[in-house]
């Protein structure tokens, strides 16, 4: 009697510690899953994301500074770093920088824009549709493997040296690539979350909207990544071939008319400030984006 009185008095009080188990098992399960993401300090962001750059670039100069003491070729070929720097500041004090640097970055982004609005659809269709996929699919390829400076003599034939010519070429280099990345995002998506959706009646657009394209976001801003590239880089090529006056002084052009001078300073000013827009808007607009997206999905929690 009195072993059974004590078996029943250790389950009345063994039931509590068993539901207090799996309660801890489900908290740290949660815990898991969350993504901690805690402030970094300032001192670490200097010195893991700030300093690294700003050495490289030390280097570079350094490096380049002594090419030139050591004379290794004509100072007409490679001038010294103190006089794109010159280039640099004439343009500051003639208040034609900013209008420079404006009127590509300006093309640039609206070009973007545009691929971006015919790119997105077209992905969406060629990545649920069989058939079209099989009829565009390759053709999306092959132009995204065609350099885009291929298609300035057309675009100026069909156009003219106009502002439509630019953005002609900038959306047959930016829409394929814009358009295979999210084919490749939506190909990535587990078929799970389709069935999910279509039980809880996303469908049609939707279901694109609410299911597809937020599934398949990693690959699809990889492709918005690699269709900047090539909206900047085929208007720079663009610019660079089809110059008018008409058309403004664009950072392409500028560098043409620099070549055309034999003016080595300006031309390497014209080529460090292509790079630093097209570095600049990779770092303020994309990679953020991509890291929240990834950071979101717990694929990146250690990402600041």
């Amino acid at each position: 009697m009195a072993s059974t009185e004590t078996t029943t008095a250790q389950e009345e009080t063994g039931a509590p510690d068993g539901r207090n188990d799996l309660a801890s098992v489900e908290a740290g399960l949660d815990a898991l899953d969350t993504v901690q993401v805690k402030r970094v300090p300032i001192s670490h962001t200097l010195l893991h994301k700030v300093l690294p750059p700003v050495v490289a670039v030390l280097l570079v100069l350094a490096v380049w500074k002594l090419l030139v003491l050591a004379e290794v070729t004509d100072d007409y070929k490679l001038p010294d770093p103190s006089a794109v720097w010159h280039s640099l500041r004439a343009l500051w004090l003639q208040g034609t920088l900013g209008d420079i640097v404006w009127t590509s970055v300006s093309r640039g982004l609206l070009g973007f824009l545009a691929a971006l609005a015919i790119g997105t659809p077209l992905g969406l269709l060629v990545a649920r549709v069989k058939i079209v996929r099989a009829a565009l699919g390759p053709i999306l390829s092959g132009l995204q493997s065609l350099p885009s400076v291929a298609w300035v003599p057309a675009a100026v034939i069909w156009l003219g040296i106009t502002d439509s010519a630019m953005y002609a070429v900038i959306l047959l280099g930016a829409v394929p690539s814009i358009a295979n990345g999210l084919v490749s995002g939506i190909d990535q998506v587990p078929p799970l979350y389709l069935r999910a959706g279509r039980t809880i009646g996303a469908t049609g657009l939707r279901g694109a909207w609410h299911v597809l394209l937020p599934a398949a976001l990693p690959g699809y801003i990889s492709g918005l990544k690699q269709g900047w590239a090539f909206s900047w880089r085929s208007l720079m090529a663009a610019e660079l071939i089809a110059s008018s006056p008409d058309l403004g002084l664009g950072l392409g052009q500028y560098l043409e008319n620099a070549r055309t001078d034999s003016d080595m300073p300006g031309v390497l000013l014209g080529i460090i400030l292509i790079l630093f827009v097209g570095i600049a808007i990779d770092l303020i607009v994309f990679s953020p984006m991509e890291r929240r997206v990834l950071r979101n999905r717990g694929l990146l929690a250690g990402a600041r």
